[in-house]
């Protein structure tokens, strides 16, 4: 298969993503948007990931926007894999008609997520994954939930059977682009209850390794609808 990533910052780039797409025999092409490369064509690509971006965007839409969101809409009505992270699960997200506003807290660094019920993703019943947001979105109609951690009720969803995902939670996270990102990034303001200072986020770089088998049972399952 070839998937088409959409980037959003130079510091928001797919981390673990492209390593797993090259090591299960995929091809991908990454569209850096944010240095004005253009969207690509829904039909040039089996499968699509909106990766995250800075959340500025979703107040401030960039030049970009209005061609994305219109990929954004032709890969969902089409049969293909749509995967969203970040901000990309955000756009997904109000494609679909749901909301996304401030959170009542920012989370950042390692946090505890909690499978709903009804959770239709192949993860274990809770899991520490890296968070790095201040915003939330509300559940689309006719989408099932991830779950949530105590900052955020809902962490992802899946909609359309699995075809299409929305993660706010990061599995692909590597400690490399975590460092870039908190280089250049200011932390998403607001109370601390939920925020982590940096030698508590690097205590133990092999939390970035778990990271992995999670990311793998996700995108095999997404995949998994092509």
């Amino acid at each position: 298969m070839h998937i088409h990533l959409l980037q959003h910052g130079p510091d928001y780039g797919p981390a673990r993503l492209t390593d797993w797409l090259t090591s299960m025999g995929h091809s991908y092409t990454v569209f850096h948007l944010y240095d004005g490369e253009l969207p690509p064509r829904p039909g040039d690509c089996d499968a699509l990931i909106v990766l995250d971006g800075p959340e500025v965007l979703l107040n401030t839409p960039p030049v970009w926007y209005k061609a994305e969101d219109k990929l954004i809409n032709r890969l969902l009505d089409s049969q293909k894999p749509l995967l969203g992270i970040g901000l990309g699960a955000h756009y997904i997200a109000d494609a679909l008609g749901a909301i996304s506003a401030l959170g009542i807290y920012p989370e950042t660094g390692w946090h505890n997520v909690s499978l709903a019920d009804e959770s239709p993703f192949e993860l274990p019943e809770t899991f520490d994954a890296f968070m790095w947001h201040r915003y939330v979105f509300s559940l689309p109609d006719g989408a099932l939930p991830l779950g949530g951690s105590a900052a955020a009720p809902l962490q992802g969803f899946s909609w359309d059977g699995g075809r299409v995902m929305g993660l706010l939670c990061h599995l692909e996270a590597s400690q490399a682009g975590v460092k870039q990102l908190m280089g250049s990034q200011p932390v998403p303001e607001g109370r601390d209850d939920y925020t982590q200072a940096d030698a508590e986020i690097f205590a133990d770089p092999k939390r970035f390794d778990r990271l992995a088998p999670l990311l793998d049972r996700v995108l095999s399952q997404w995949l998994g609808h092509a």
